[in-house]
């Protein structure tokens, strides 16, 4: 197979960095299965590359939609070899000011959509003992902060999942990457900030500067989604992909803070944090 005859799986692929993705994904001559809840919105793809792209409706919160979308992939292509976990969104507002419905509906997208497209994928992919899935997550999958909890939980779990499915299907030839986005210039923020319902004015300092950090910035975003989409093609195309790749400046500066913060406060109480074994087991260690 020619490195070009892969089969690339795109969920979000309407808007933002997955429109991205899609459109230099079937410039560098990949064959797209681009999805979206609207597939309508797909169309100017389908009619630019009529015989690179199939277009597929799935909404990855319901599971007959991912199978049905699944198989529709494998009809016209007989393969799948990158899956991209994209579809997603962002929920703002302090913990106490989100309710249990936009929770639930965030983990649904987020982390449960992609666990579940995963999961219908990976029959193909270890039948083809290769494919590669990349599995959207952020910054802020490793450094929570105020305002975005909720999302940044979806996040946080989905890394984990990552690293342990990672582990899974390397001995079956399948590759792992997570993408760790900073602030890229698409309609994320503008989405995030549509899901606030109310806020609490004793948060304002908190959680309540981050939401206004987020208006101020809407369309200065520092990160450009087509040089974002060009570096996850260059993953793929890697021998030797990572396991995890930042994105931006400001998410290799977030993480890279979060790392020193975490390691400078292990040592800190590094001996209360070992005082806990029974007085044997710290004999025989001795």
């Amino acid at each position: 197979m020619n490195n070009t005859d892969k089969v690339w799986l795109i969920t979000g692929s309407s808007i933002g960095l997955g429109r991205a993705l899609a459109q230099a994904v079937l410039e560098r001559g990949y064959y797209l299965v681009a999805t979206a809840r609207q597939p309508e919105q797909l169309k100017e793809l389908s009619d630019r590359y009529p015989d690179r792209v199939t277009t597929i409706a799935l909404d990855v919160t319901n599971t007959q939609s991912i199978q049905q979308a699944v198989e529709a992939a494998l009809n016209a292509y007989n393969r799948i070899d990158v899956l991209v976990n994209n579809a997603g969104y962002g929920t703002v507002g302090a913990i106490e000011e989100v309710n249990d419905d936009d929770i639930r509906r965030q983990f649904d997208t987020n982390l449960f959509g992609a666990i579940n497209v995963t999961r219908a994928i990976l029959p193909t992919l270890r039948e083809q003992r290769s494919g590669h899935i990349l599995n959207i997550s952020s910054a802020n999958g490793i450094s929570a902060f105020a305002g975005v909890g909720i999302y940044s939980a979806t996040k946080f779990a989905l890394e984990a999942i990552s690293e342990a499915l990672a582990q899974e299907v390397k001995p079956l030839g399948i590759k792992v990457t997570i993408i760790e986005p900073g602030s890229s210039r698409t309609n994320f923020s503008s989405r995030a900030l549509s899901t606030l319902s109310h806020q609490i004015d004793d948060y304002a300092q908190t959680s309540g500067k981050i939401v206004q950090r987020l208006q101020e910035r809407d369309g200065k975003q520092p990160n450009d989604p087509a040089k974002a989409a060009a570096a996850m093609i260059q993953v793929v195309e890697s021998d030797n992909p990572p396991l995890r790749l930042a994105l931006g400046e400001d998410s290799v500066s977030l993480i890279t803070q979060k790392l020193e913060s975490m390691k400078a406060e292990l040592e800190a109480w590094k001996d209360v944090s070992m005082s806990t074994a029974f007085e044997e087991v710290k004999a025989s260690a001795e």
